[in-house]
């Protein structure tokens, strides 16, 4: 997911995503620790998703 897309959205529609995308993170670690996970490169580029999202939210709080 890139910049740009996330901050054409609202604020409600960055915390639902948020929500998402911690959920899949939560469900990614879960299926690495049973050993089930085949692509291991989705855990850090979800955790990358997770700080633009903030990133994003903390720039619109501030600007308004």
């Amino acid at each position: 997911m890139k910049s740009a897309e996330l901050r054409a959205l609202d604020g409600e529609a960055l915390s639902k995503k948020l929500g998402e995308t911690r959920e899949e993170l939560f469900k990614l670690r879960f299926q690495h620790a049973t050993a089930q996970l085949e692509k291991t490169h989705r855990l850090r580029q979800v955790r990358k998703d997770i700080a633009r999202i903030l990133t994003v939210q903390n720039e619109k709080k501030r600007q308004g």
